[in-house]
């Protein structure tokens, strides 16, 4: 096998101009953090339901709730038969029910998006501060995940890149609050769950590419240092 080309973890070979460590940073979000295209469409089919039987019975704030309830129910019964990674299905029912909770103790339909929102706050100040400290949290991420550590922190090429990607979510998070804080406010809850939806995986995957058109230059060149130096790897 040639230097430009190598074996992924499952045997596949990949091409000559995209390293493993490439493809590690365009599936790290998707794959490892909200369980790939599944995770991201069954993210939002119960806040759709909810939305839509809310709409339908606007005077019995229940139905609503357990028609969320029901459809995720449905969603895990068939992730688990088809026996897929059960971490993201069991965290985002978990989700679910909180959010339901939530809304059916307040008895405010608008409090059904409480918890998202306040998540994207906690996320966004997260990604925030470790820009501020000089440890922004992409490439924390990505070290652990592609198995090279804090090493990247010893590179100002990647430390900046690092920096830049993680920019992208802070701009993600907090633009997610600034659309929807104030629809959530004025109560309008149609509204508020469509944007919800279309502000969700849409925005998260627009986040994912440009994080990894950001993160694959600079990896592909500590690739191409590493084949051109083997002995620094011995």
């Amino acid at each position: 096998m040639s230097q430009e080309q190598e074996e992924s973890p499952q045997g596949m070979h990949l091409p000559e101009h995209e390293t493993i460590a490439d493809v590690a940073a365009e599936r790290l979000i998707l794959d490892r953090a909200i369980g790939g295209w599944r995770g991201l469409i069954d993210s939002g089919v119960p806040t759709l339901v909810f939305v839509f039987a809310f709409l339908v019975w606007p005077d019995t704030l229940a139905n609503a709730v357990y028609a969320a309830i029901a459809a995720g129910v449905v969603i895990l019964v068939v992730r688990v038969i088809r026996r897929d990674p059960l971490t993201q299905i069991f965290a985002g029912f978990v989700g679910l029910a909180i959010a339901a909770g939530f809304s059916a103790w307040t008895g405010k339909a608008e409090n059904f998006f409480l918890p998202g929102l306040l998540t994207n706050l906690a996320y966004g100040s997260a990604f925030l501060i470790s820009i501020l400290v000089r440890w922004p949290l992409l490439g924390v991420a990505l070290g652990y995940f592609t198995g090279t550590g804090t090493s990247w922190r010893s590179d100002v090429s990647l430390r900046r890149a690092a920096a830049a990607a993680s920019w992208i979510w802070v701009g993600m998070f907090f633009g997610r609050l600034l659309v929807q804080v104030p629809f959530y406010f004025s109560g309008s809850v149609g509204t508020l769950g469509v944007i919800k939806v279309v502000m969700g995986w849409p925005l998260f995957l627009a986040a994912a590419y440009f994080t990894y058109r950001v993160l694959s230059p600079v990896y592909a060149e500590l690739n191409a240092r590493k084949n051109q130096n083997p002995e620094n790897d011995a």
